[in-house]
């Protein structure tokens, strides 16, 4: 196996580095490392993913990960990549939120031992005075300092939004972080998205001024979308890493529509695939971009990362279901994951024919509509093509006793869900 500088920067990893030593560090040496995680919702989202693989490669090349939940510096917010400021949390919202979060860092990295740890900048921030965090911290910084930084500045720029000095703030404490854990762990290193270069100078500066010692910084660039628009959103909203806030299937689907200019850039961040194999998927985007064997392995692999192997085959199951008879065979779960979008009508548990069934659910607006859609080979019941008026039967056609998913043409799909 190459080394880790090597791996890093061959999968783009590397934005900016503090020293031009870290690297060869990261090779010889066992660091302990650290990034932060914002507590603002239950969840991690894939925004956040890159940094957890980030942490989780590091372990696995002898260095020790720290995963940093804000639970006090969640309670102010960063201002960096923000364009207003936001919500302020309750105590308890803030301590559900955090609890989830530890849940889902376990699912990344190997806490056994002491391997990995996970912290809540809280243990030192709720007991820390304002008098003397000003004296400690304040005095070794200066406003020009913080002004300078690019996440202050950019909100300067908007001044009918403008910033808190709440949020100004926010640098003093994760720089005081820094050295809390450089203090408590022996942690030397912060890693984070390029937009938290700032903020990470800072503690490296805290440090060196009152500790008199060397620490180091290294960030990766924000994944984009080919647009340029933030990773991690899609049409309908976050696509988080928990299941029950985003299932299994729609993760999955969320990367096989990555678009082709950035897939290749996504199966080096985000997967474990080796070199060889990811230059063959970008070779096969670029002479064969209909077949999707990309965005297909991205999906399959990221998929598994997290949610496991049995989540990530069932996902790849359903997504190839979509326009088979293979329908049949997908659980009830992922059959509703599948068509959670579409239409869906109710209807009494009784016999009811096609052109009625296609008319209540809207893929027909009248009865000579529903019969030429029939006719031509445009209506499919449960992916079964049809050319004969015929009756949908509860007893026969439903599947899991309840469903029928019909469909008109390639893409137009409804959900007749049988009452009791």
């Amino acid at each position: 196996m190459s080394a880790l500088s090597e791996q890093l920067e061959w999968r783009g990893l590397v934005h900016q580095a503090t020293d031009d030593h870290l690297l060869k560090l990261l090779d010889t040496e066992s660091l302990t490392a650290y990034i932060g995680f914002d507590p603002t919702a239950d969840s991690l989202h894939v925004g956040s993913l890159l940094q957890l693989c980030n942490l989780r490669r590091l372990q696995e090349a002898g260095h020790r990960p720290i995963a940093l939940a804000g639970g006090g510096t969640g309670m102010i917010g960063d201002p960096g990549g923000k364009s207003e400021e936001r919500n302020l949390l309750s105590a308890d919202d803030l301590a559900r939120n955090l609890a989830a979060i530890r849940r889902q860092l376990e699912r990344f990295l190997d806490f056994t031992d002491g391997r990995a740890l996970t912290v809540d900048n809280g243990e030192w921030l709720w007991g820390v005075g304002l008098l003397d965090f000003l004296r400690d911290v304040g005095k070794h910084f200066t406003v020009n300092q913080m002004v300078a930084k690019e996440s202050v500045k950019a909100r300067f720029d908007g001044r009918d939004q403008g910033i808190s000095y709440t949020e100004f703030s926010y640098m003093l404490l994760q720089a005081y972080d820094f050295m809390q854990l450089f203090d408590k762990h022996g942690c030397r290193l912060q890693l984070g998205g390029s937009d938290q270069w700032g903020n990470i100078t800072m503690g490296i500066e805290l440090i060196r001024k009152m500790r008199g010692e060397t620490a180091y910084g290294l960030t990766s660039p924000l994944v984009l979308k080919a647009d340029g628009t933030k990773f991690g959103k899609s049409e309908s909203g976050t696509v988080w890493l928990d299941a029950d806030k985003t299932s299994p299937y729609q993760f999955f689907q969320f990367f096989i529509n990555t678009e082709d200019a950035v897939v290749g850039n996504y199966l080096r961040y985000f997967t474990w695939l080796g070199r060889d194999e990811i230059e063959a998927l970008d070779a096969a985007t670029a002479e064969h971009p209909e077949r999707r064997d990309a965005q297909r392995a991205l999906a399959r692999e990221v998929t598994k990362l997290v949610h496991g192997d049995d989540e990530a085959r069932r996902a790849e199951q359903a997504a190839g279901a979509l326009f088979s008879e293979d329908i049949a065979s997908l659980d009830e779960r992922t059959l509703l994951d599948v068509f959670g979008e579409a239409p869906s009508t109710d209807v009494p548990r009784a016999a009811i024919a096609l052109s009625d069934a296609l008319i209540a659910t809207g893929l027909a607006s009248s009865k000579g509509e529903a019969r030429r859609t029939i006719e031509q080979g445009g209506a499919y019941v449960n992916n079964v093509q049809t050319r004969e008026g015929r009756d949908i039967d509860p007893g026969t056609d439903a599947l899991h006793g309840r469903y029928v998913v019909l469909r008109k043409g390639k893409k137009q799909f409804a959900l007749l869900r049988f009452t009791a």
